[in-house]
């Protein structure tokens, strides 16, 4: 007896108890998890650019420790730093990008290059980095 009362009253609020408090939150949580998947997705693309940028920028800055840089031709400054940047696993870096000016005793070295990566379907990433390097001869 005490089971069809509690089974009528279930039916009369159209729905079993306890149900009425988990309604509405999948379509915010599959949201929540599609945003950060996509930014997931993003970081993975895009973090290695930074992070091969960031060496690129180490090998350029350790030039001020290399004797004799002021005396070397630009093919030779490029070399060194292809050697830096080959030490470093940097891969797909031209060594084109790179532009070595002399000035007597100061050698100016300018990058400027970009990096693209497929994002999803027909969405793609740029990503431009330039700099500029300035070293007096030893």
């Amino acid at each position: 007896m005490i089971s069809k009362i509690s089974e009528r009253t279930r039916m009369k609020n159209g729905f079993p108890k306890g149900m009425k408090y988990q309604q509405g939150s999948g379509l915010t949580m599959m949201i929540v998890a599609l945003f950060f998947a996509g930014l997931l997705t993003f970081a993975l693309k895009v973090g290695p650019a930074y992070l091969d940028d960031f060496t690129i920028q180490e090998a350029l800055e350790n030039l001020e420790n290399t004797d004799g840089l002021s005396k070397m031709g630009p093919a030779q400054v490029r070399g060194v730093i292809n050697k830096q940047l080959s030490v470093n696993n940097v891969r797909g870096f031209d060594a084109k990008n790179i532009t070595v000016d002399k000035d007597g005793d100061l050698v100016l070295i300018s990058v400027d290059y970009e990096v693209r990566n497929n994002l999803f379907g027909s969405v793609d990433t740029v990503v431009h980095f330039q700099h500029e390097y300035e070293f007096k001869g030893k």
